[in-house]
């Protein structure tokens, strides 16, 4: 998908992460060339804001923190189905969340809703990390605060 165009589908949130980033729209086909693609990128991996209500917290966030580290980096955004297609490759243990990629390298993640300090400071710290192997994920996935497993199979 082109970054100027965003899905008629998607809930107007996330729609406004997309236009306001420029974020191209993947599934999991799409992800590897995205990703393979030289410079600083954002993964966020969205899950349905209908049973994850954080998802909604992520898409506004994003936006802000775009703009606030000078658009220097480009973003997608996974539908619910890529993201957990994706998600072990990552080993973040909490929805949403966002990975950091630099020429397809893992850089590192925020899972989780944070407060904006925290997203700032990570961002930061993860735009001039050295690359390095993904964490695996040995627990099940949560979401942000909860309590159960909500990982689907």
């Amino acid at each position: 998908m082109n970054t100027w165009e965003v899905p008629s589908d998607l809930h107007p949130l996330l729609a406004r992460l997309v236009a306001e980033t420029g974020a191209s729209v993947l599934d999991v086909e799409q992800f590897g060339a995205w990703a393979q693609r030289p410079g600083l990128a954002m993964v966020v991996f969205a899950e349905d804001p209908d049973r994850y209500k954080e998802t909604l917290d992520l898409a506004v966030i994003v936006p802000e923190l775009y703009a606030t580290a000078g658009r220097r980096f480009r973003v997608a955004l996974l539908r619910p189905a890529a993201a957990r297609a994706l998600v072990s490759r990552y080993g973040f243990a909490r929805w949403p969340a966002f990975v950091m990629l630099r020429d397809g390298e893992y850089l590192g993640a925020v899972d989780g809703i944070r407060d904006w300090d925290v997203y700032v400071d990570e961002l930061g710290r993860l735009m001039e990390a050295a690359p390095s192997r993904p964490p695996s994920i040995g627990i099940p996935l949560k979401a942000a605060g909860a309590e159960t497993d909500c990982q689907e199979h």
